[in-house]
């Protein structure tokens, strides 16, 4: 099921994201990886400094399987910055990490409803359905991501382990 990207939905005023997802959405492997690493740093900017250092600090304490740190850190960034998407998506990994499944999911929903087109926050929920044995809604998860960004290597990989236990069950 492919998902045209008229589809993809943009936030007002978001008009470099805007250019920056047709360009991903169309892009080859090579440019794929580019414009990734550009959708990924104009995410990661909170618009404040201060917000910047506890995302810095939460991701940094993640890099060292800090759980406990990074959590802490990240609970203060979206306590603060309730409307920075990324930051919910940090913390959600962070209780991923740490087992804490209903957090994750709740975080990660969050991080959708502020940034719907975050094809890793989707891979992510597709990753805990996965997880529960929701094979059919994780393919589904799987395949929105991949219609965002047709060349995420880990979204291919997930849609072909699946793909063989999920064909034939209406989707």
């Amino acid at each position: 099921m492919a998902f045209p990207e008229e589809d993809i939905a943009v936030p007002s005023g978001q008009a470099d994201e805007s250019a920056l997802l047709r360009r991903l959405a169309r892009a080859d492997a090579a440019e794929a990886i580019a414009v990734d690493r550009e959708l990924l740093a104009l995410w990661r900017k909170s618009g404040s400094p201060a917000m910047d250092l506890l995302f810095k600090r939460g991701r940094d304490a993640l890099e060292v399987a800090d759980l406990d740190g990074a959590i802490e850190h990240l609970t203060a960034l979206t306590d603060h910055a309730p409307d920075f998407a990324e930051g919910w998506h940090a913390r959600a990994t962070a209780y991923f990490r740490a087992d804490l499944y209903g957090p994750a999911v709740a975080d990660l929903e969050r991080a959708l409803s502020l940034n719907p087109n975050n094809y890793r926050a989707i891979f992510g929920l597709g990753t805990i359905l996965e997880t529960f044995g929701d094979e059919k809604r994780a393919y589904e998860a799987y395949l929105r991501a991949k219609a965002i960004h047709p060349h995420f290597e880990d979204v291919s990989e997930a849609l072909d382990r699946l793909r063989p236990r999920v064909e034939g069950q209406t989707l």
